[in-house]
């Protein structure tokens, strides 16, 4: 069987060296490059014709081809050689675990006398070179989603004031249908990204095997070639759909060239057509792009048979992994260090963990309701979202149980270190642990002050605490603003407080041990003391406090059995 790769002028050659030249089909073979047995075969092929040469010379090559090779018929795009029929031989190879050499050995089943392999395989080659469709990729069903934004915005205007403001365009398409999903945004932010692959699965109505996106910032945390690193909250999303994540090579548009089509029929086939039109509001807006994009995906194909929704109806459509019973609903996905106090920050909130887990780092979603917070791939915490600055949300059963000191810290051990600065500083932390709910919430600011200590002198820091006390303004941040200021070395409007005066006069009554009591506790019981102060457990809590006359005594709060 001949070469069909081999071009007509090439075998007009090889019929006039035999006919004009009468060289022999050895000289013919060296001179055309081909084997013996194929220019034998097409002199043979030409006599059965009843051609000669000036009979070759007078048709075209189409003409020839037709002569020499009648069992071939050209049928445009779907061309049918010998029985095979390529537009269907490729939409069926794009069908999963589908290979050319089955779709071969059933074309052999129904035409014994049929092509070879490679020859079907040259010749698929050819068809694809006359469609234009690349080869590089080869898209199964329901395997890929490619997602990209458009270059070109849209403007949305305000009806109130005027102003203006640009929509960005979020495209998903599938790779081996090409259907197509768009919808404006108001901008490039990660919700909106999310929301968009959201949006998406849900117009496919399932997901695909992996998501393709670019190296959008908030889809890729870090750019690279072959570790990309993935959002935490895009990351979680694929996780939440079971879908892989993919990113392209970076300044490599070929490898998204599905959604990169998409992009340029979606700006040609919707914003150009609704260029003239104003809209006021993100969803007016994305009511005209879903009339237009229904349009576009039952746009007939040019080269290929039926159109986009056909072939998603036929291809992509059962090949895709049915959706979550709910949404994803959207995280916001971060890493905090456990503090001593058994609380992490997060949206400038205070959120208690397990008191076990002290000095570990754990990682926290946001949600718009809820925070739930991991450690080791294990949650550890759910608390109610709170949007208070600078509040607390502690659950009881994160508290140490009574009488078990965590660590090594303690409110009589920040205390008597607080007394090595000044006693200024040590009033201060006691007040800050007597305003908290539990004085381990006020662990932070005593270890932020304590940290300041170190850092601007023990001196510096007492007159800071001094002069903060003065202004009644008995928190970590006052003092810091105080140093940072220098402040601390400026003198006081009126006499500055040397020391914290001495109470003229003590209450005396059965039930009042008096400030001396706990002064001797705390100065010369040492560690023995620690236990009597830490126990804060369940139903009493022990503050040391500084009444109004400097005098320090401890203050027994009974919370009851839920403090």
């Amino acid at each position: 069987m001949c070469n069909r790769g081999l071009s007509m002028r090439k075998i007009k050659e090889v019929l006039r060296l035999r006919w004009l030249s009468k060289l022999t089909f050895e000289k013919i073979s060296d001179s055309c490059v081909i084997s013996q047995t194929a220019a034998r075969d097409y002199v043979t092929r030409a006599r059965s014709a009843s051609l000669n040469w000036d009979a070759v010379q007078a048709i075209d090559e189409e003409g020839l081809e037709a002569l020499l090779f009648p069992n071939r018929s050209s049928g445009g795009n779907g061309q049918k050689l010998a029985g095979m029929n390529f537009a269907d031989f490729h939409m069926n190879l794009r069908k999963k675990s589908v290979t050319k050499l089955l779709l071969w050995h059933e074309y052999r089943e129904r035409n014994p006398a049929g092509y070879s392999y490679s020859q079907l395989c040259l010749l698929y080659r050819e068809y694809l070179r006359k469609t234009r469709i690349s080869l590089r990729h080869t898209h199964t069903a329901g395997e890929k989603m490619f997602v990209d934004y458009a270059g070109q915005t849209v403007p949305i205007y305000d009806a109130i004031t005027g102003d203006v403001n640009h929509a960005q365009i979020f495209i998903a398409c599938l790779g081996a249908s090409q259907y197509t999903y768009a919808e404006a945004q108001p901008s490039q932010s990660l919700p909106c990204w999310i929301d968009g692959h959201i949006h998406a699965f849900e117009f496919f109505g399932g997901c695909p095997e992996i998501v393709v996106p670019d190296n959008l910032r908030a889809g890729v945390s870090r750019a690279c070639r072959y570790e990309p690193d993935l959002n935490p909250t895009y990351h979680d999303l694929a996780k939440f759909y079971d879908v892989a994540v993919i990113p392209t090579r970076v300044k490599k548009p070929k490898d998204k060239a599905k959604v990169e089509n998409a992009v340029l029929l979606c700006e040609r086939w919707i914003l150009a057509v609704i260029r003239n039109r104003k809209f006021f509001s993100i969803a007016e807006l994305n009511e005209a792009i879903l009339e237009l994009l229904i349009k576009l995906n039952e746009k007939p194909f040019q080269k290929l048979p039926g159109s986009r929704k056909s072939v998603f109806e036929t291809l992509d459509r059962p090949a895709l992994k049915p959706l979550p019973q709910e949404a994803y609903e959207f995280a916001e996905i971060k890493l905090a260090g456990v503090n001593i106090d058994y609380h992490i920050v997060a949206d400038g909130h205070y959120y208690s963990v397990p008191y076990t887990i002290i000095g570990e780092e754990v990682l926290v979603k946001l949600r718009r309701g809820t925070v739930e917070i991991f450690h080791k791939n294990r949650r550890v915490a759910l608390h109610k979202r709170s949007y208070v600055k600078g509040g607390y949300t502690t659950a009881l059963e994160h508290r140490p149980k009574a009488h078990q000191k965590y660590l090594e810290w303690s409110p009589a051990r920040l205390l008597r270190w607080a007394a090595t600065v000044g006693p200024h500083t040590e009033q201060i932390c006691a007040t800050i642990m007597a305003e908290r709910d539990h004085p381990e919430q006020g662990f932070r600011s005593c270890m932020g002050i304590f940290r300041l200590s170190e850092r601007y002198g023990n001196l510096r820091a007492e007159a800071a605490a001094r002069r903060a006390i003065y202004f009644s303004t008995n928190s970590y941040k006052a003092i810091k603003k105080i140093l940072l200021r220098n402040l601390d070395q400026a003198a006081l409007p009126n006499k500055a407080l040397a020391a914290p005066p001495v109470p003229e006069a003590t209450i005396h009554h059965e039930n009042v041990r008096g400030g001396d009591y706990y002064t001797h506790n705390i100065s010369n019981e040492g560690e023995a003391n620690d236990d009597y102060l830490s126990n804060i457990g369940e139903t009493c809590a022990n503050e040391v406090i500084r009444d109004s006359g400097g005098t320090t005594r401890a203050a027994c709060v009974d919370r009851g059995p839920g403090a």
